[in-house]
């Protein structure tokens, strides 16, 4: 099912829905752009946010731009446990909910 050859849709999709698909890419070149937040550490929160929802596309593309910004081996290795910690622990806090534990 994931292929990144499915990227290549986004265009048709764009075609049908072409306001939308324009005040989408502007955002999200507004978001992604340098800013008080360098493009490098956007693109590596992009990719801790990317392997917490486990999306592959985001993963690939946040990988490869992360890496077009200057991430290091090192810097996606921490954002890989970074992601992990975070995803753990919110099913940890979770737990306080069913737990019963007053």
């Amino acid at each position: 099912m994931y292929d990144m050859k499915n990227v290549k849709r986004l265009s048709k999709i764009g075609e049908t829905a072409p306001a939308a698909w324009e005040a989408f890419k502007q955002f999200d070149a507004a978001a992604m752009a340098d800013g008080a937040i360098p493009k490098k550490y956007k693109e590596l929160i992009a990719l801790g946010v990317a392997l917490t929802t486990q999306c592959a596309y985001c993963l690939e593309i946040h990988r490869k731009q992360a890496v077009a910004a200057g991430a290091t081996e090192a810097e996606l290795a921490e954002t890989v446990f970074i992601a992990a910690a975070l995803r753990a622990g919110a099913v940890v806090t979770h737990g306080t909910h069913v737990a019963g534990i007053e």
